[in-house]
């Protein structure tokens, strides 16, 4: 499995020092935000897509380092009922798509996006529970009227440019668990798949090998994110999993955001490495760091360690024993 880093982690850095850092670092790949959450510090879509010598020189300050692209990221809300909203999402996610078919990487990370209640609606709606009945009527209309119909044009646009789209299982957007990524998937094309990230497994109950197991029987795993969660269980009888607190409340929080081996030990790290080699994904895990009582640095320094005691680099033998 190779390593790699989501480089908005190094935004205080400017483009050289960066690959320099994760270089020396020994990873392998660097996941680059072109917009949205992210950011795009290190990636102006404008430029590279209308300037082919600016691309490149982008790709060659990062294969000179011995690295590359493990995917392009811009996480934003394509189908935000606020509407300036969601056409610089979707603009954003449409160039991102063509830059990465133009430089060969070969995967875009992003949100599936959540949609208001109705189309008056100013504000997203995020139902998680089926009564009273007026949230069920609100996820019916989300799905049929404004998720599906917009996946099913973009996962067309991703197959014309031999993409594929990672979409991040996160809390708070309609796609935040495997049966919900399937069900999109379903109703799109196979370049519809997951950025898989743990930690926003964990929290919701869900056991991140069994949804390897899940989503890597049907191809459905693109991108991988490597980020721990620590659930605090007494905290959790008070304020449940589904926690309002902002989260640099620590010591209150139900569960709180860790570097690799802060929230789940290592071996549990080695069991998903090996589940995600055995189900067919043997490409990158990505370190993100939203660990609030640990620096940057020394987050992604212990990431690295952790990550590196149980990677699996080699592929196994031929079966000579038997």
């Amino acid at each position: 499995m190779k390593l790699g880093v989501f480089s908005v982690l190094f935004y205080d850095r400017n483009f050289e020092e960066m690959l320099d850092y994760v270089a020396a670092s020994g990873l392998d790949m660097i996941e680059v935000g072109t917009g949205g959450n992210p950011g795009d510090k290190f990636c102006n879509l404008d430029e590279l897509l209308e300037d082919e010598s600016k691309r490149q020189a982008f790709m060659e300050k990062i294969e000179s380092r011995g690295l590359q692209i493990s995917g392009f990221s811009c996480h934003n809300n394509p189908i935000s009922p606020d509407k300036e909203e969601a056409q610089l999402a979707d603009e954003t996610l449409r160039k991102t798509i063509q830059l990465a078919a133009l430089l060969n990487v070969p995967v875009v990370n992003t949100f599936s996006g959540v949609a208001g209640s109705d189309d008056s609606a100013k504000r997203a709606n995020w139902p998680v529970t089926p009564w009273p009945t007026v949230y069920t009527e609100i996820y019916e209309y989300q799905w049929e009227h404004k998720l599906i119909p917009y996946w099913k044009d973009l996962a067309e646009f991703a197959k014309a440019h031999d993409v594929k789209i990672a979409i991040e299982l996160h809390a708070g957007f309609l796609v935040h668990t495997p049966y919900t990524l399937l069900k999109l998937r379903a109703a799109t094309n196979e370049y519809i798949g997951a950025n898989l990230d743990p930690s926003h497994l964990w929290w919701q109950g869900i056991d991140p090998v069994a949804a390897i197991r899940i989503l890597g029987k049907e191809n459905a795993i693109h991108h991988f994110h490597a980020k721990d969660t620590y659930i605090n269980q007494d905290n959790v009888n008070m304020h449940g999993l589904t926690d309002m607190q902002p989260y640099n409340d620590v010591a209150t929080r139900a569960w709180t955001f860790r570097t690799v081996g802060y929230g789940h030990s290592p071996y549990e790290w080695g069991e998903m490495i090996s589940q995600l080699i055995i189900q067919g994904y043997d490409y990158v895990m990505s370190i993100e760091h939203e660990d609030p009582i640990m620096s940057v640095e020394e987050g992604f320094q212990k990431a690295v360690e952790n990550l590196k005691s149980v990677n699996i680099q080699e592929k196994g033998p031929d079966i000579w024993w038997a």
